[in-house]
């Protein structure tokens, strides 16, 4: 039960486009593309315009044309650093992390002041199992007094994965304060919550996750493990089921229903 636990703990990897412009956020829209490329095109030798339609084109799926943006950008002014850690991003989803880490770097090298370059290049280190070099840089970024909630809430991964869940929770909560809305903090601290035998704010935490986003099988398995080990197989081989509904590869999902079958 334990490995299932993990499992669904550390699973979440995603981040919103970094971006140096607030955009709206119907910007990818492609009447709101268009507008931008009139922009574009009334302001040719504008990088900040290729940099807003850019993420736009990244927020839309289309990778390609982001990375072109971004480039443009770069190209008429070689020290834009946000525009090299948009371009990163994008490399990121499209799985060329090692162009990432080498945007992340030079975005960092042209401002290393810029926390979300931080947070960026530690999340492709996280995820590559360089820990030690992921905590560096979300420590980095939170030294730099970043508001940004994935500094706290991957650092408090980290921890997690370290056995350090006193730690894992206060920054999974200072991840909350942040920014309320986003279920992963929830998620992952009711894990914390769960392997120190804290069951009642596991349950209020695994609740609040699957109250803000009922659509990941991580979350709907992290609440069926807190009902089995409460002794409710039923409602524990439900919400497993719900689970592998939604991701019928999810391995956790799966053992879970076959310990709580019938």
């Amino acid at each position: 039960m334990s490995a299932a636990l993990w499992l669904s703990a550390c699973q979440t990897g995603n981040e919103p486009l970094v971006t140096a412009i607030a955009l709206d956020q119907n910007q990818g829209l492609e009447q709101n593309i268009a507008s931008l490329s009139q922009t574009v095109t009334a302001n040719p030798s504008d990088p900040e315009a290729y940099n807003v339609r850019g993420t736009a084109y990244g927020r839309s799926g289309q990778y390609a044309l982001a990375i072109q943006d971004f480039t443009k950008a770069i190209q008429l002014d070689p020290n834009f650093y946000q525009a090299y850690a948009n371009r990163a991003l994008i490399y990121r989803q499209t799985g060329e992390r090692l162009k990432a880490v080498e945007d992340y770097n030079r975005a960092i090298q042209i401002n290393p002041n810029y926390a979300s370059a931080y947070i960026g290049r530690g999340n492709i280190y996280r995820l590559a199992g360089r820990n030690r070099e992921a905590l560096s840089d979300f420590q980095s970024a939170i030294d730099l007094k970043t508001t940004d909630p994935r500094a706290y809430h991957n650092r408090g991964l980290l921890y997690q994965l370290d056995g350090q869940h006193a730690q894992a929770i206060e920054d999974f909560s200072k991840a909350i304060s942040l920014q309320s809305t986003a279920a992963e903090p929830y998620s992952g601290r009711g894990v914390s919550y769960l392997a120190l035998g804290d069951v009642e704010n596991a349950a209020a935490d695994f609740a609040a996750a699957l109250k803000l986003d009922k659509t990941k099988a991580e979350y709907w398995t992290n609440q069926a493990i807190l009902l089995e080990r409460q002794g409710d197989r039923q409602k524990a081989y439900r919400s497993y089921a719900r689970a592998a509904q939604l991701d019928p590869n999810y391995a956790p999902a799966k053992e879970g229903m076959s310990r709580t079958r019938g």
